[in-house]
């Protein structure tokens, strides 16, 4: 009876919906980048990529939460540069932030010189491999903010472990759409890509100790996507005039 009680606790249940939508919108920003890695890939396995990418996303998540212990550990400072604790969790999340700066400002380049009609190697098997890697590697930075966010909100291990596996579930769901719609328009892709920029300018500012709000973030995505969803409808408008 004591065991099944958590069924009628809704502190519990708000606790699950909460981290559950958090988890989802933790994830926007990874599931953006794989579909825009994904995007380079032959037709055929752009799908079969963003599910592999995001089962990997969800192994990594469990995998971590798992280790709670150690999680929680690798916010200890390990040394001191210029009256600031580096952690192992601040020199994952500037690594991971210099990698999406990188790669997104790459993916522009090509975009803007033409490189992205190139191939992106000299048969498909290299290049799905090469991006799984590259998906894989991004998925441990990923995956280490959002289990660090999980710890902080939740603290029975199970509530968590829902909260992830049904946010990865959604993503699942959604990838197909998501990644359509911002391959179908430029427009969006670029300002995909101009969101990677900022996410890892922040993940590197959080890394040296200066914490922005998630909100001021997501809100700024939020304008930035309805000015583009504004944009998107007046075009189209023109279109059935033009027409």
């Amino acid at each position: 009876m004591i065991a099944m009680a958590w069924i009628t606790d809704p502190q519990l249940w708000a606790s699950l919906l909460t981290l559950t939508l958090l988890e989802i919108v933790l994830g926007i920003d990874n599931l953006i980048f794989l579909s825009i890695l994904a995007g380079r890939l032959p037709a055929g396995q752009q799908a079969l990529a963003r599910r592999v990418g995001l089962i990997l996303a969800l192994g990594t998540r469990l995998a971590l939460l798992s280790a709670i212990a150690w999680i929680m550990g690798l916010t200890a400072p390990l040394f001191t540069l210029a009256g600031h604790g580096f952690s192992w969790r601040d020199l994952i999340l500037i690594g991971g932030g210099f990698f999406l700066l990188f790669k997104a400002t790459e993916e522009i380049h090509g975009r803007i010189e033409g490189a992205d009609d190139l191939e992106a190697g000299a048969s498909g098997r290299a290049g799905f491999g090469a991006t799984i890697v590259q998906i894989a590697l991004l998925d441990i930075v990923f995956s280490l903010d959002s289990v660090i966010t999980a710890v902080g909100m939740a603290s029975q291990l199970p509530v968590m472990i829902a909260a992830v596996v049904m946010a990865i579930g959604a993503m699942l769901l959604a990838a197909d759409a998501v990644s359509t719609f911002v391959n179908r328009h430029p427009t969006v892709k670029m300002l995909a890509l101009s969101f990677l920029l900022l996410i890892g300018t922040v993940l590197i500012a959080d890394g040296f100790g200066a914490h922005v709000p998630k909100g001021y973030i997501y809100a700024s995505i939020g304008f930035s996507l309805l000015v583009e969803t504004l944009n998107q409808l007046v075009a189209r408008r023109r279109q059935k005039h033009a027409g």
